[in-house]
């Protein structure tokens, strides 16, 4: 078995609610504010209880690109891990590197805090506006160049809320297993 095909086996895609998902650490796609808000982020605040927002208050917001790591109160994980990635301005902003840096530094984080799992989901796919077969690119060639060489996450989940993401992951992820064998 070659080394690619172990890293792309630490790598599931699914389609669920990510705030049921028990794993050490799940991603919210925050804004900067880390004020909690609509789709994801709205979720995992409403999920995880006050105690959450009440952190997220004392530590500050955030950057783009960036990420604050959190306690997971009431989810089914140790942390949450705020990653804050770039609205969608048609690619000339920096949208591309920001969003990979939201992915990389959600796992360094991960790893710095000795998390095994992480579960990701579909990062500034939806009010941000980004383009999902842009974005999902980004997402998985990102963990996949991340696990490559670091072996301390076990696995990682990209989570998707419905079947159009979910898809979307599946083919990207297929793609790259073929390449990679």
């Amino acid at each position: 078995m070659s080394y690619w095909r172990t890293m792309m086996d630490r790598i599931t895609i699914l389609q669920g609610d990510i705030t049921t998902v028990e794993v050490d650490a799940i991603v919210n796609a925050a804004n900067s504010a880390l004020a909690g808000g609509g789709g994801v982020d709205g979720a995992i605040h409403r999920a995880a209880g006050p105690g959450l927002m009440e952190e997220c208050s004392r530590i500050g917001g955030c950057d783009t690109g960036s990420a604050k790591i959190t306690g997971a109160y009431d989810l089914p994980a140790r942390y949450v891990i705020h990653a804050v990635g770039p609205i969608w301005r048609g690619g000339r902003y920096n949208e591309h590197e920001l969003l990979a840096s939201c992915y990389r530094r959600s796992m360094e984080l991960a790893v710095e805090h000795g998390s095994r799992t992480i579960a990701f989901p579909a990062i500034s796919c939806g009010i941000y506006g980004y383009p999902l077969l842009a974005a999902a690119e980004i997402a998985v060639q990102e963990v996949a160049d991340y696990l490559a060489t670091d072996n301390s996450l076990e696995s990682v989940l990209l989570v998707c809320f419905d079947s159009e993401v979910f898809g979307c992951y599946q083919r990207l992820y297929g793609d790259l297993r073929r390449r990679g064998q």
